[in-house]
């Protein structure tokens, strides 16, 4: 019953040599984060988030977003942002985002139907909002017949691979809090924006007036696992219950909270995120000399956004796993990630050019 051995009858299924550029959430785990999860391994920890991991945690949230953070391990992105925006508004609350937002594309409805919270969506250049832009639907608070708006959305970096600046995000925060409204960052990649911007995490954030946070680690090296991070105590209520209302509360919590760890006491959560921006960057620059492809927004991350013909896409899809963003204008997405190679950029490319001297 004591046996740690490594031993498994588990056998390998895939093929590890193999690249997309699909979804950084494509990649495996960060070798770093496998070690961690090995050593919080063995012997017995307090179930759910009162372990010693969990517990230390708090004090890597305090280093990156200041004393007042409180983080709330769970299980997904999506189960972060119900919560988190649940936290944060009343039953007849409304949340403001860009028409791109995760939340409104690619949650099946959970903040709708599971967090019973009305969206009220905005078109966005490259998927960002603005003060301006906000206030399309700020408004109607003394209305009973509307939704009330009660908190702002914002995507960092953006679901189109675009990055808010400090100042930009300041005004987005000011503006909600002048009317009575809070600040929802959802930062599935906020990693590759502090590797853009070339600032702590803090600086964006909660140094930015943000209230709370939804934090990504998955898309950055983690097997599972995301936090809500609490940033304004008094944005926030009964997030404990929330969470296990919402099934986002974990038994073994600590095998959540030290990948955290891993990737957030040291540099791992930089040096990813820099290398998947730079791959990315790399890939930009070597589509932009292909005749016939057009590259649709500001590369800023570890996304790139391109049209090219549809037949193409097809054809280059067979060689490597992508997602079409918008199938009617032959819109693709290209994600790269922790462990993109210059040698799998660069073949991507290759095929590419190869595909495209057939349309």
């Amino acid at each position: 019953m004591n046996d740690t051995s490594s031993t498994t009858d588990a056998i390998r299924h895939h093929d590890p040599a193999l690249r997309g550029f699909a979804s950084d959430n494509y990649a495996g785990a960060h070798p770093e984060v496998l070690a961690a999860l090995a050593l919080a391994n063995g012997g017995h920890q307090v179930a759910y988030g009162e372990d010693v991991y969990t517990a230390h945690l708090q004090e890597v949230m305090h280093r990156h977003f200041g004393p007042a953070a409180e983080a709330f391990p769970v299980f997904n992105g999506t189960g972060a942002n119900v919560v988190a925006l649940q936290a944060a508004t009343e039953r007849w609350g409304a949340v403001i985002c860009a028409s791109t937002a995760h939340i409104n594309v690619d949650e099946c409805g959970a903040p709708e139907r599971v967090g019973g919270l009305k969206l009220l969506t905005i078109p966005t250049e490259h998927g960002k909002l603005t003060p301006a832009l906000i206030d399309r639907e700020a408004y109607g608070w003394d209305d009973e017949h509307r939704a009330q708006p009660q908190i702002v959305s914002i995507t960092q970096t953006t679901e189109l691979g675009t990055c808010y600046t400090p100042e930009e995000i300041r005004e987005i925060c000011d503006h909600a809090h002048e009317r009575g409204m809070k600040v929802h960052l959802d930062g599935s990649r906020l990693a590759n924006a502090a590797a853009t911007l070339g600032l702590p995490l803090r600086a964006f954030t909660t140094d930015a007036g943000v209230d709370l946070l939804s934090l990504g680690g998955t898309k950055n090296g983690l097997v599972f696992g995301e936090c809500v991070v609490v940033l304004n105590p008094d944005a926030v209520r009964a997030m404990k219950h929330l969470r296990k209302l919402s099934m986002q509360l974990a038994s073994k919590m600590r095998f959540v909270s030290v990948q955290f760890e891993a990737l957030l006491a040291g540099d791992l959560w930089l040096r990813s995120a820099t290398h998947a921006n730079a791959m990315a960057a790399r890939l930009a620059e070597g589509v932009r000399s292909v005749d016939g492809v057009e590259i649709l927004h500001p590369v800023q991350s570890n996304a790139v956004f391109a049209r090219l013909p549809h037949d193409v896409s097809e054809r280059l899809q067979k060689r490597y796993r992508f997602y079409f963003w918008d199938e009617a204008a032959g819109d693709v997405r290209w994600m790269c990630a922790f462990d993109t190679t210059e040698a799998d950029v660069d073949a991507f490319v290759a095929a590419l050019k190869e595909e495209m001297a057939k349309a």
